[in-house]
């Protein structure tokens, strides 16, 4: 008998932590769930589409960019940009212009220390544009060369070709570093994969902005961007309070 009641006190001291051990674990998951959690919004532009719009005659361009922290190290990012592009090659010049977005996600690869918060990531982008191509002059075919080959810029390849559209993959590797708790400072290079690329009649997609000179025998470009971002922190709590187990 006695023996019986010694297992029974075992058994309910045993339940009594258990129980307790219980309503702490969900008193401390209540608490965390109370917390609020914090995501941080970066916005700001490429500093070297605007620079070189000021040195270069020929080249126009405007890119906005940012990134929304949704994890520890996951953003989703996006750019969104105009460019116009005229372009003097050997046999003809033509003018590109349109506008572009590229939006994927970022995978922050570094460890920051205590009170750092520096990015070397690497991401991921899917890309669209719509533009158009202007054919301005280009050189006359000849058979004879007693006189320097004459351009026209007259005729009926001359002129705006229709609204066209062109996709493209890029592959990201970046950093972006913290100058103060609100301005960061970046520098990404993309390697660009063309999906679609429509060609407008009786003239090449010669160029595409956001994405650079496109090529008949490579469908890969290259690309990169300086940026200055500036963070706008901000929290919510959750509204769900987990189950206890």
């Amino acid at each position: 008998m006695n023996n019986n009641r010694t297992w029974l006190f075992i058994i309910s001291c045993l339940f009594l932590s258990w129980f307790t051990i219980a309503q702490e674990k969900e008193e401390i998951q209540t608490e965390k769930s109370k917390e609020p959690i914090t995501y941080a919004l970066r916005a700001g532009i490429d500093l070297y589409k605007p620079i070189r719009s000021q040195f270069d005659d020929t080249y126009q361009g405007l890119e906005i960019v940012g990134d929304l922290k949704i994890k520890e190290n996951i953003y989703i990012a996006a750019e969104i940009g105009s460019e116009k592009k005229t372009t003097d090659a050997q046999e003809l010049n033509f003018t590109s212009s349109g506008s572009y977005i590229k939006i994927g996600f970022d995978y922050n690869m570094y460890k920051n220390w205590t009170g750092m918060n520096n990015d070397v990531y690497v991401g991921m982008r899917y890309g669209r544009s719509i533009h158009t191509q202007k054919l301005n002059n280009y050189l006359v075919y000849i058979t004879h060369h007693y006189w320097d080959t004459p351009r026209t810029s007259t005729g009926f390849a001359i002129g705006e070709r229709e609204t066209l559209s062109a996709g493209w993959l890029e592959f990201v590797f970046g950093t972006k570093i913290e100058l103060n708790s609100k301005l960061y400072l970046g520098i990404s290079l993309r390697m660009n994969r063309m999906i679609t690329n429509p060609q407008p009649e009786n003239f090449g997609n010669l160029y595409v902005p956001g994405f650079n000179k496109v090529t008949d025998e490579n469908n890969f470009g290259a690309s990169f961007n300086y940026t200055l971002t500036y963070s706008l922190p901000f929290r919510f709590r959750k509204s769900k309070v987990p189950e206890a187990f």
